[in-house]
């Protein structure tokens, strides 16, 4: 009697293991995969109650691998194209009365950006106020396995990784307390 059942189950689980329906309607297209970011902050002014220094926290928490970026706008050419310069940047004045530089913190929640410098009070107005800047981040996979992209270039990094320009973010500040 025990065989006549062993016998039953496994003609009853090849039997169902054989099974197919119909196949079901295509999914929805999905993501190639990780994606960069890139948000953009409003005008900052670097001031001393400020501590000469803007704090921003992402949306998103991103991953310890992931690379951060920072670009300040220097200008617009005459074709309306905007000039980004990647941080940290330096100033040096010839006749040697100031030096300053923009530069970055970040960690995967937030990043600081700051001007660093003496006497950064006396640094002429175009250089610390109405200041805008581009965050980008890239997730970690793609600068492992993507070909070399020269990082210093912010429209080479927007091309090699397919960021849509539309799709920038504003970032507010984080008010100190």
């Amino acid at each position: 009697m025990k065989k006549l059942l062993y016998l039953f189950a496994i003609v009853g689980i090849t039997a169902l293991t054989g099974c197919e329906g119909d196949p079901g309607p295509q999914g929805p297209p999905g993501q190639d995969g990780e994606e960069a970011y890139v948000y953009e902050t409003p005008p900052v002014d670097f001031t001393a109650s400020g501590d000469f220094g803007v704090f921003y926290d992402f949306p998103i928490t991103f991953l310890e691998s992931d690379h951060v970026l920072v670009y300040r706008l220097s200008g617009v050419l005459p074709d309306g194209t905007d000039v980004w310069k990647p941080l940290p940047e330096s100033y040096y004045f010839d006749d040697g009365t100031l030096d300053f530089m923009y530069s970055f913190d970040h960690t995967r929640y937030d990043v600081n950006i700051v001007m660093d410098g003496f006497d950064l009070g006396g640094i002429n107005a175009n250089f610390r106020l109405d200041q805008v800047f581009r965050i980008v981040v890239i997730p970690g996979q793609f600068a492992k396995s993507s070909a070399k992209v020269d990082l210093n270039d912010y429209k080479a990094v927007i091309k090699a990784y397919s960021i849509d320009e539309s799709k920038i973010v504003t970032l507010q500040p984080k008010v100190k307390s």
